[in-house]
């Protein structure tokens, strides 16, 4: 049975302890007056940031990890208590449709998403359950997120015995995934992220530990190269062109909806666009903003899909562009009426894909020279 309690759009929303902090703007903050300052105390593990507009869904019952499983691309069933993974849901064309963040607490599989992806999420499951022992349930205004990159003394929410905190896998590539990133270090390695569930009627206490904002987030983010949902995907997405195969898709786990178009692109073919982070020219005083077009040589190429001004690199951001641009064209971004030049620093590759390395045989006709 779908619960119907009220979510985070409305009235879970009200009364937010952090929007009421000095200096706070926004809700969720964005920042609380110094956004430079908030990213430092953030990178450095000693601040916590207000996720709480994020929706939490659950799933109860025995066939709950095996029934997820079967429906998405990560390898799930072996998930113990106190485990997290994420796991994407794709169309059957393999497009990328929901990214969620798995928490298992050995009794009750948690999913952390985007407020606006948690009905429809919802809903796709509940017609899914058929004659499983599974049920699902919204509990957005019981429980809240909070962000951080080191381990606040917060005690997180554990209904059931075990702590609810969601690790990043983005650190590392996970088991049964494939990075095509070919950097020697990837800066993910050093993505120290977490989530941590609390009961809303704990924010207030949560909320007199340091904090930064969204903004210092999402720098340190687009500088980690990860890839978030709300931002870098659009109805065209495929797992590979952000080089989500490295945390978020087994590549040998069991089949479910998509598969067909993740192992061909891997195996055979190669993704249509790809991600690049963009160095953006600061020196005329303006910023790029996700949807700003990117331009080579004043042909659109693609689209910012993020971006910040990071305490140590200064203006950037990730972007989405055609594969075939080389990987050492110099790029534009087009911000109203001023063109800013950019620098591609390479996530993924123009040839990614085609791992299988199936040898090209001759056309039928074809001359042998």
């Amino acid at each position: 049975m779908v619960n119907n309690i009220p979510t985070i759009a409305g009235t879970a929303r009200l009364g937010d302890p952090f929007s009421s902090l000095a200096g706070a703007v926004g809700s969720p903050p964005e920042h609380y007056g110094n956004p430079l300052g908030e990213q430092r105390r953030l990178a450095a593990g000693e601040a916590i940031v207000d996720l709480s507009d994020r929706a939490v869904l659950t799933i109860v019952g025995p066939d709950r990890l095996s029934w997820l499983d079967s429906l998405t691309s990560q390898s799930l069933t072996h998930l113990a208590p106190g485990d997290s993974t994420e796991t994407l849901l794709l169309d059957p064309t393999g497009r990328l449709q929901y990214a969620v963040r798995v928490l298992d607490d050995g009794v009750t599989t948690w999913l952390l998403l985007e407020a606006d992806e948690a009905a429809g999420l919802l809903g796709w499951l509940t017609t899914m359950r058929f004659m499983l022992r599974v049920e699902l349930a919204d509990v957005s205004a019981e429980f809240a997120t909070i962000g951080t990159l080191g381990s606040p003394a917060i005690d997180a929410a554990a209904p059931n015995g075990v702590p609810l905190v969601w690790r990043d896998p983005w650190s590392a590539v996970q088991a049964g995934g494939h990075q095509y990133s070919v950097v020697t270090e990837h800066p993910g390695g050093a993505w120290t992220y977490s989530e941590l569930l609390v009961a809303r009627d704990a924010l207030a206490a949560a909320s007199a530990f340091p904090v930064a904002g969204t903004l210092a987030l999402e720098a340190l983010r687009i500088a980690a190269w990860r890839p978030r949902a709300a931002t870098e995907v659009d109805d065209k997405t495929i797992p590979h062109e952000l080089d989500w195969l490295r945390s978020a898709v087994h590549l040998n786990k069991g089949c479910y909806r998509g598969q067909e178009t993740v192992a061909k692109v891997h195996n055979l073919g190669h993704p249509p666009r790809r991600l690049v982070m963009l160095h953006v020219d600061g020196s005329e005083g303006v910023h790029a903003v996700a949807g700003s077009v990117v331009t080579r040589d004043g042909v659109p190429v693609g689209q910012v899909t993020s971006a910040a001004l990071h305490y140590e690199l200064g203006p950037i951001a990730l972007a989405v562009i055609k594969r075939a641009v080389e990987a050492t064209a110099g790029l534009s971004v087009a911000v109203g009426d001023v063109v800013l030049s950019a620098i591609q620093e390479v996530i993924v590759p123009t040839d990614a894909g085609a791992e299988a390395n199936v040898p090209r045989l001759p056309r039928l006709g074809a001359v042998h020279r």
